[in-house]
């Protein structure tokens, strides 16, 4: 099945440069792969997709609203393996980090020593678009503002893992992530023999477990999860989780203030609501604090949050740490809140924010990877090496106006894992969404969701600008590290 497969210049997940000799632990599978053989890998690709289809796995692209069509989230059959020893570091890093950034919450939105101390410029913090001053001097249970997060990874052309943003507002896609094993298992079993896959299915009880945590008030706490409605993107995602975790799935309007508690509206009349699941953002939450105009939100929602009778997951506000000019300062909040060095480092980034930095980005644009520190999905950005002389004079013009808007970082070698792309074996790029839930304890998926380029060629893995996703295996080892 392999032998006309080549994989790239960088980091193969599969085989080491020029096909020499696969990687640790990839000969099983790569058996199972070649007793399937290519074609009836196809056709059970195709019916991978029905499957999805059948069972309701979809996205709509973010502003096409009722006139937009929904769409699969293109599935790759070819599983991503990740040692058990090289994961157990990946969880340290990634509890390390989300605590760093818990305590960066609570300073910045209470006494704000990080800033005082010169570590970070209260310019930078005051001025990202998740800054929510409506919500400084509150205090969050257990002292956790990001119960559940999405942090982005990369390995570069080294196979060294890094961190490439962190998602901890309303970190989506873990139902792909869910549905993915479930196909797998569905049409590829003989994939699973002769090794040992670390269990994902789990997930929403933790989720759950997590989401209760936040009421300590209660023996019985009612959680339920808050969606903008039917034509959002992560719709799917939204009744997926609701009806696995066995919680009320209600928008705004099923919601009421009354009395500093939060109800919700029912045929037996009002239930009281102890913890909320929001998946809308912060603006919308809350028209009396937050927009005016917002028909999605609860009024009276904040009041009722510092009343200290419902929690909100995540906390608002989180979203200044989404911010990708924050995000560089991450390394420096763990060596400040933890005294402790970063188990994953981030990649090297340029804050436009900063003139000489700005400078060295004005004149090396052709070679970077230019992001709007607001934007998600693959959207306002600038890949210099793939980019027109046009999109640079106009990449350009917009960090001199607005250079807080910007940051750049290096285009990454990003690694490469075989993939299904037109009907045959190709290398294409991939980035990794570890989940992790935070309430009384810690919990971080094994795997995640492993996002895919299945343009060849293409670094953006993002499902709104092309990309796919895999089934992402922790497998415990079985024999020695081929050397490569």
């Amino acid at each position: 099945m392999f032998t006309q497969y080549r994989p790239s210049t960088g980091y193969d997940e599969y085989f080491c440069r020029d096909r020499s000799a696969p990687r640790a632990d990839l000969e099983p599978l790569l058996s199972s792969l070649g007793d399937m053989g290519l074609a009836e890998l196809n056709r059970s690709h195709a019916s991978a997709s029905k499957l999805l289809r059948r069972l309701g796995a979809t996205f709509r692209l973010n502003g096409t609203g009722l006139n937009g069509g929904e769409r699969i989230l293109p599935f790759d059959p070819l599983p991503r393996l990740i040692q058990r020893s090289d994961w157990s570091v990946l969880e340290q890093g990634l509890l390390q980090r989300l605590e760093a950034i818990d305590r960066f919450l609570a300073d910045i939105y209470g006494p704000q020593l990080i800033t005082k101390d010169g570590v970070i410029p209260r310019e930078d913090v005051e001025s990202s678009q998740g800054w929510r001053p409506q919500i400084q001097g509150m205090t969050m249970p257990l002292n956790r503002w990001c119960h559940v997060s999405g942090l982005d990874l990369i390995r570069d052309g080294d196979g060294t893992w890094r961190v490439l943003e962190d998602n901890l507002r309303c970190p989506s896609g873990v139902a792909y992530f869910l549905e993915n094993r479930r196909v797998m298992k569905r049409l590829f079993p003989s994939l699973f023999e002769g090794r040992t896959v670390q269990p994902i299915d789990d997930y929403p009880s933790h989720l759950l477990r997590t989401l209760q945590d936040l009421a300590p008030w209660s023996d019985a706490p009612r959680v339920v999860l808050l969606t903008p409605g039917v034509f959002n993107s992560a719709y799917f995602e939204h009744s997926y989780l609701a009806q696995q975790m066995g919680i009320a799935l209600v928008e705004g309007r099923d919601l009421i203030c009354e009395n500093g508690r939060v109800w919700m509206r029912s045929t037996a009349g009002l239930e009281p609501v102890d913890v909320i699941y929001r998946r809308i953002d912060d603006d919308f939450l809350d028209p009396t604090v937050f927009r005016r105009d917002s028909l999605l939100g609860v009024p009276g929602l904040i009041d009722a949050m510092h009343s200290g009778r419902v929690s909100i997951a995540n906390a608002p506000g989180t979203g200044i740490a989404d911010d990708k000019l924050i995000y560089a300062y991450v390394p420096a909040m763990i060596r400040y809140y933890l005294d402790e060095e970063p188990i994953i480092h981030n990649v090297p980034t340029y804050l436009c924010s900063r003139p000489d930095d700005c400078q060295y980005v004005l004149e090396h644009l052709p070679e970077l990877v230019v992001k709007s520190v607001a934007e998600a999905g693959g959207y306002g950005m600038l890949i210099g090496p793939h980019a027109t002389t046009e999109d640079i004079e106009n990449f350009a013009a917009k960090i001199k106006a607005h250079p807080r808007n910007f940051i750049a970082q290096p285009t990454l070698q990003l690694s490469t894992v075989p993939s299904l792309s037109e009907g045959e074996l190709f290398p294409c790029h991939v980035d990794l969404r570890p989940y992790v839930l935070r309430g009384k304890s810690n919990w971080v998926s094994p795997g995640g969701l492993t996002r895919v380029a299945l343009k060849r060629g293409s670094l953006v893995v993002n499902s709104s600008q092309g990309g796919g996703c895999k089934d992402t295996w922790v497998v415990s080892e079985q024999r020695e590290a081929v050397k490569c």
